[in-house]
């Protein structure tokens, strides 16, 4: 591949750049074409990144400058790709209302006003990025005090997305054939235990030797995987695109939210609630590992999981009940009702009385 045919790439003098017009210049690693590069280029393309000077149309020491001097320093552009989006989304809703407000007179009471307007996930969520963002306001003389300082939220319970059954993946595997894209979709997902973000970016460049290699959005962390060999036949049996296996209809590769709404009309389209997510294959996925024997430890190096304590909540139910059946196998062909006539001491005392 040619630098010819990817779009926004300039180089000089042997360094290659994404340029974008009206966009700042994101470098880009390594050669043309190969796997670092191809990485660093879909990242970038799939980015809403800051328009250069966007900070300008923002009246000095308001909320809505301090958001878009944030979005240039080294703490936001230091998060990944996938994180920047989200965190960027939350701030630009912030500044939609008190963006015109001065900065250093904004109270804690305001904030803890707004936290109290929001469910609880979105609460967490926003007071997470409300922590980094006024820490580094904070941290740069722009107010003096963190109005995030000293709130507490508590952490709601759930079991987050839900896993999808067995029933439900052979509901979406009857409904889309083998050479299809939602079939493709699925394999990925289901074969992977990859994020939506991830599965999206994978192209045949990342597959060398029956080894897909994955360098995780929100972790940083480089995975190899093999491929299982349902995936690999069902990769091999549908046209993909060239950059990227998952395209949409005009050849281009998903960005931002557009797959996660293609998802929800293929799931809706097959007749599966609302329930069933892209992320939920991730989950899926995981339960088979565990289902199989698999330790926490392997299942973490697939996953990328930093720590075990989510695997070992699929490991934990997977092993609760393979350890039941086992019990219940044990004395399957065994009574354990008492031998007719036997009856205890203290019955029989009691037959005596009454006779």
């Amino acid at each position: 591949m040619t630098k010819l045919q990817l779009r926004y790439v300039q180089s000089f003098g042997g360094y290659h750049y994404f340029r974008r017009r009206g966009w700042p210049r994101i470098p880009l690693p390594g050669v043309v074409g190969s796997t670092e590069f191809m990485e660093a280029y879909q990242q970038a393309l799939a980015a809403t990144p800051v328009a250069i000077g966007v900070g300008k149309r923002s009246k000095p020491g308001s909320v809505s400058a301090a958001i878009a001097e944030f979005y240039l320093s080294q703490s936001f552009r230091a998060l990944s790709v996938g994180t920047q989006a989200k965190w960027r989304a939350i701030l630009e809703r912030f500044r939609e209302d008190p963006g015109h407000l001065p900065l250093a007179s904004l109270p804690k009471e305001f904030v803890i006003t707004l936290l109290d307007t929001m469910a609880p996930h979105a609460a967490l969520n926003w007071l997470k990025v409300f922590r980094r963002f006024f820490r580094w306001c904070s941290e740069r003389k722009l107010m003096r005090n963190d109005p995030t300082f000293g709130i507490k939220l508590k952490t709601p319970k759930s079991d987050g997305h839900h896993a999808w059954t067995e029933d439900e993946i052979a509901q979406f595997e009857t409904h889309y054939p083998i050479g299809s894209k939602p079939r493709l979709a699925l394999a990925l997902g289901l074969y992977t235990a990859q994020r939506c973000g991830d599965v999206v970016r994978i192209g045949r460049q990342h597959i060398r030797d029956g080894v897909l290699t994955v360098r995780q959005q929100k972790t940083g962390a480089t995975l190899a995987i093999p491929v299982h060999p349902d995936l690999a036949a069902i990769i091999a049996a549908t046209p993909v695109g060239h950059l990227t296996l998952l395209v949409t209809q005009t050849g281009k590769s998903y960005g931002g939210n557009d797959f996660t709404d293609q998802f929800r009309v293929w799931c809706d389209t097959a007749g599966l609630p609302a329930r069933c997510v892209f992320h939920g294959l991730r989950k899926a996925a995981l339960t088979r590992l565990a289902d199989a024997g698999c330790t926490a430890h392997e299942i973490a190096a697939i996953s990328g999981h930093k720590t075990l304590s989510e695997v070992q909540r699929y490991t934990g139910a997977a092993n609760q009940a393979r350890l039941a059946r086992a019990a219940m196998g044990r004395i399957a062909n065994e009574s354990v009702k008492p031998v007719p006539g036997e009856v205890s001491k203290s019955l029989s005392r009691l037959e005596k009385k009454l006779g």
